[in-house]
């Protein structure tokens, strides 16, 4: 059952095609641009960003922990919550065009060696 469920979650973005995408609820629908720059202004104390940054780093917490249950694997190896947020902003900031699901589960694959 954990492997099925493995092999769903890793293998659905690669699955669908752009009229068949998965349901991705919450912020990981939002770009990588609207991360980078909620990054970029919470680092700077700016009130509204700060919330907003808290939502996203709520949302990565919840897949990770899901992911994390689901799979019985520490997904992101150690690595402090944070310092993964930190991480996903880098990548963002390189690909502003892909979403934050795709952005974290690219670090998620990355560090937990689930592919």
């Amino acid at each position: 059952m954990r492997s099925v469920l493995l092999i769903l979650l890793f293998t659905i973005p690669l699955i669908c095609g752009a009229e068949d995408r998965p349901q991705v609820l919450g912020f990981g629908v939002k770009s990588c641009r609207d991360y980078s720059e909620t990054f970029r202004e919470w680092k700077k104390g700016e009130g509204k960003y700060i919330e907003q940054y808290l939502r996203y780093r709520s949302w990565f917490a919840g897949l990770v922990t899901g992911l994390s249950l689901a799979t019985g694997v520490d997904v992101i190896k150690g690595v402090e919550l944070n310092g993964a947020m930190r991480r996903v902003e880098v990548y963002c900031g390189e690909h502003p065009e892909e979403d934050f699901f795709n952005a974290s589960m690219r670090l998620i694959r990355a560090l937990s060696g689930l592919s």
